[in-house]
């Protein structure tokens, strides 16, 4: 049996999040969103996904704010955490990244617009399937 992996899309733009979900579910993902950053923790700790896909500037809790939070604690911080952003400047490296000036919790990174490949391509590569 193939279970599908749940991604939890979180922006505050509800059809930058429309769209994604889109992307994810025709390449086979679960999707769920989240229009915060306190929505986001608050279905995290309700039902955590195998990954998430984060927008950084939202309103109240901003998506770094969100990723250093999972990403301290034990409970989720093995919870891969793509950054989708239009902010690029704060966001120069990650494990994938070889710019250490400027650092960020998440695990990959990618500027919007991001082709639906490229998202599924990340999603793919950070649950290694």
């Amino acid at each position: 049996m193939n279970v599908k992996k749940r991604i939890l899309v979180v922006d505050d733009e509800p059809d930058h999040c429309a769209l994604v979900k889109r992307i994810l579910e025709k390449a086979g993902f679960e999707v769920d969103v989240a229009y915060d950053g306190s929505e986001c923790l608050l279905k995290v700790h309700a039902n955590p996904p195998d990954a998430i896909v984060l927008d950084v500037v939202m309103p109240e809790t901003d998506g770094h704010t969100v990723c250093k939070l999972l990403k301290q604690d034990q409970k989720f911080c093995r919870i891969p955490i793509m950054l989708l952003t239009a902010e690029t400047s704060p966001v120069t490296s990650t494990r994938f990244t070889r710019d250490r000036a400027m650092y960020s919790d998440a695990d990959d990174y990618l500027p919007k617009p991001a082709s639906a490949d490229e998202i599924t391509r990340s999603l793919h590569s950070l649950l290694k399937t």
